[in-house]
């Protein structure tokens, strides 16, 4: 996991999305972000989550807050998750996994008691000012956006 914490300056980056083109953390200050890593598109788990975050548009809109998903997954397959659920906000690319590992979003996970390094389900809730207000790891993807919505300042 990465040392970031609740208080730190989040970890600027640009990544393509596939929708519009590369996007910067950064460009989003002066707004909240929900910045969510997940393991896969079109995966049972991940689906419920993405479309929580497309179903609560109007909740996030009343606070003023981005949501950005991330995976390791291509921009085309993206471009098919969303386009199978209508999303309505970006799917962004961490081919390399750097965003993640700095995000603590990748590292060792024990599943069914074997450990193995893979992405770890994380939700990063950002302030206006590019500050971590919440940081939490292998969430649970039912019931994930409210809580994160329940974070935002």
């Amino acid at each position: 996991m990465s040392e970031l914490t609740v208080g730190a300056v989040a970890p600027d980056f640009t990544l393509p999305s596939d929708t519009d083109g590369d996007v910067a953390l950064s460009s989003f200050r002066g707004r909240s972000v929900i910045l969510y890593f997940y393991p896969k598109d079109s995966t049972p788990g991940c689906t419920i989550q993405a479309c929580d975050f497309r179903d609560r548009a109007e909740a996030l809109a009343a606070k003023d807050a981005v949501v950005l998903g991330v995976s390791k997954d291509s921009l085309a397959s993206h471009g098919k998750f969303r386009g199978k659920y209508t999303l309505n906000f970006p799917l962004l690319s961490d081919a390399d996994l750097a965003v993640h590992t700095a995000y603590g979003a990748y590292g060792d996970k024990v599943m069914y008691g074997v450990t193995r390094q893979g992405v770890i389900r994380t939700t990063v809730v950002i302030d206006a000012d590019g500050v971590v207000v919440a940081l939490k790891h292998n969430v649970r993807s039912k019931g994930s956006v409210d809580r994160a919505i329940a974070l935002l300042p």
